[in-house]
């Protein structure tokens, strides 16, 4: 059977041609319905999110960013704090478990792995926004010299994924704090 719920068509007429006894034929288009009535709940509840994310302005402005969707830019202005109560972006950065954890000192710096503690859900959201950056920089190649374009020829894919959730977290608090739209880094170099 393909997979995939763009097959499902091609499943049920499968299921009308194939000789199978019936028990199993009406169980498999119970699944089918099932899939078809989730399919729809699913589309009533997308459509629920973009419009409520229509009618706030920082939510608008939050969604000009690149991997950040309706879901993302909602759950950041439901569950973060006031951004303007961090200090920096690192600080919102770090609130959400984006940054490396830190060992250091008498002033030499040690750096371990991202500490994962803070806000998960927002994190969790920003990192599959900046996983779905990657792979579309996997099938078109981003441009030269850029700075997703350099990570992603010597480090993995998932950790250029994080390291880029943690920018996307930056320019999130900038974002929010200057009231401004996203500026591409890429198009501010060439103007």
């Amino acid at each position: 059977m393909p997979q995939g719920i763009a097959h499902i068509r091609h499943i049920e007429a499968m299921l009308d041609e194939a000789v199978l006894p019936e028990a199993v034929k009406q169980e498999c288009l119970d699944l089918l319905r099932q899939i078809s009535e989730q399919s729809v709940r699913i589309d009533v509840r997308t459509k629920k999110i973009r419009m409520l994310a229509q009618e706030s302005e920082n939510t608008c402005r939050l969604q000009s960013m690149p991997g950040v969707g309706p879901l993302t830019a909602l759950a950041i202005e439901a569950f973060a704090p006031d951004l303007q109560s961090f200090r920096r972006g690192r600080d919102f950065a770090a609130w959400l478990g984006l940054v490396p954890r830190q060992f250091s000192s008498g002033g030499k710096e040690r750096l371990g792995k991202i500490s994962k503690a803070g806000q998960a859900d927002i994190r969790r959201l920003l990192i599959m926004g900046a996983m779905t950056q990657v792979n579309w920089a996997s099938r078109k190649a981003p441009a030269p010299g850029s700075w997703l374009a350099r990570m992603l020829a010597r480090k993995p894919r998932m950790l250029v994924a994080i390291a880029l959730a943690n920018r996307m977290a930056r320019a999130i608090w900038a974002m929010a704090t200057k009231q401004e739209d996203y500026r591409d880094p890429a198009l501010s170099l060439a103007a």
